[in-house]
């Protein structure tokens, strides 16, 4: 079964909390703090691997969780970091942010890695608090979270000719001729109904990837028939074969397909055009092609090359596929578009926001101040007061004073209420 697009959900693994711990032994000369830190939680990756073709794997797995860091230890033992999520997509797969749309990676090399969600850093244990002015801490850090994302990805083949034309126009045929590649073939329009690849030798050193698509019709770039879904495909091809088919047991015109075809492929993409396009006219071996072809190519003019051939008795393959060689070599690799950083940007944010609730208590919140909250302590009264001091530093105190906030009233951040003392 071919999927080539998934939304899927991403989770970095959380920190290791630090602990309190202190160090008294026997033969021990100096004791003091000995809480370990925690390990960091593991990250999620995609790994790129050529012998894959569709995103069936990731469609069953669309929750993606790397595991927990663990707690340190006492005896000043770290705690272990979490192994990383690794999960292997085809060649060819893209990953977007699906709340932004941005693009956050192209994976087009085999190997290639991506990093996705980053695993949170493990927690500080009271033995990395220690100073001369407080040899003997009882603070500690929870692990921070790790990132969460919602994803879609997308594969776009990766090919250096794509066939496109109306359905039941003979690209299968034609495919299944030049290459090993063994598609569906019928008599009936949307036989094929996914893309499929076929290695072309040229010669004894040469070969390129065909791509044949599942046939546009028009309106395609609006949704209708199945093109719009493999439109995409075609992004990567360096060359178009615009297959027209020219036989004449059936009433249509040749150059009117045509012309629609490269309408849908303008109204989806202006690029698309800008590619080297050649155009195979099928069906050559039925009565009235020839005809048809003088008609077609007295319309076209000279834009366009045209090279007919037959599939079923191989006339003008070889002129074909020696052309296309050609043009893919001419033809430099053409960029999706811009890539950006191997890494998920995160969004900027108030690191705090004062609101009042409706049972008049003050609430304090914001994702910036969630963190801080989150690597937190409450059980430990050091801990409490670490936490009181680090809100001062970051003008909660003084934003709440503005806000009204008087000696002795209550304010929530987060599951806690705390009293505020002037």
């Amino acid at each position: 079964m071919f999927k080539d697009e998934v939304t899927i959900k991403v989770k970095g693994g959380k920190g290791g909390d630090g602990i309190v711990a202190f160090r008294r032994e026997k033969y021990v000369e100096f004791g003091g703090p000995a809480g370990g830190s925690g390990g960091a939680g593991g990250s999620v990756f995609f790994v790129a691997e050529e012998g894959m073709s569709t995103l069936l794997d990731l469609s069953f797995n669309r929750h993606l969780n790397a595991k927990d860091g663990t707690a340190g230890l006492n005896k000043s033992q770290h705690g272990r970091n979490a192994e990383h999520l690794y999960f292997k997509v085809p060649i060819g797969t893209v990953v977007y942010d699906a709340e932004t749309g941005a693009m956050l990676g192209d994976l087009t090399i085999q190997g290639q890695i991506l990093l996705l969600a980053k695993g949170g850093k493990g927690g500080r244990g009271n033995e990395a608090f220690a100073t001369h002015k407080n040899p003997a801490p009882e603070i500690c850090e929870k692990g921070d979270l790790g990132e969460t994302k919602n994803l879609r990805v997308e594969l776009k083949v990766l090919a250096d000719v794509g066939l496109v034309g109306y359905p039941s126009v003979g690209k299968s045929t034609l495919i299944s001729a030049v290459s090993k590649a063994k598609p569906k073939i019928a008599e009936y329009h949307f036989t094929t109904l996914e893309p499929h690849l076929g290695l072309v030798y040229v010669g004894q050193n040469k070969s390129f990837v065909m791509a044949d698509l599942p046939g546009l019709i028009e309106g395609a770039s609006l949704g209708a028939g199945l093109g719009i879904q493999f439109l995409k495909h075609i992004e990567r091809c360096r060359v178009i074969i615009h297959v027209v088919e020219m036989d004449g047991l059936e009433e249509k015109d040749p150059y009117e397909d045509f012309i629609k075809i490269n309408k849908e492929l303008e109204s989806y993409n202006l690029d698309l055009l800008k590619r080297p396009m050649i155009i195979a006219a099928s069906k050559m071996d039925l009565p009235n092609a020839w005809a048809n072809l003088e008609t077609f190519k007295e319309k076209i003019g000279n834009q366009y090359e045209v090279f007919p051939i037959s599939s079923v008795t191989r006339q003008g393959l070889d002129d074909l596929v020696y052309k296309a060689m050609d043009l893919v070599e001419k033809t430099p690799k053409f960029e999706v578009e811009e890539i950006h950083k191997n890494y998920i940007k995160q969004k900027e944010e108030a690191f705090f926001i004062i609101e009042k609730a409706d049972d008049g208590v003050f609430v304090v919140s914001g994702e910036g101040l969630y963190k801080l909250f989150m690597k937190t302590d409450f059980t430990k009264e050091e801990n409490v007061k670490r936490f009181s001091r680090q809100l001062r530093s970051y003008g909660v105190d003084d934003a709440l004073r503005k806000a009204g906030v008087q000696n002795g009233d209550n304010v929530r951040v987060f599951e806690y209420e705390f009293e505020f003392i002037d």
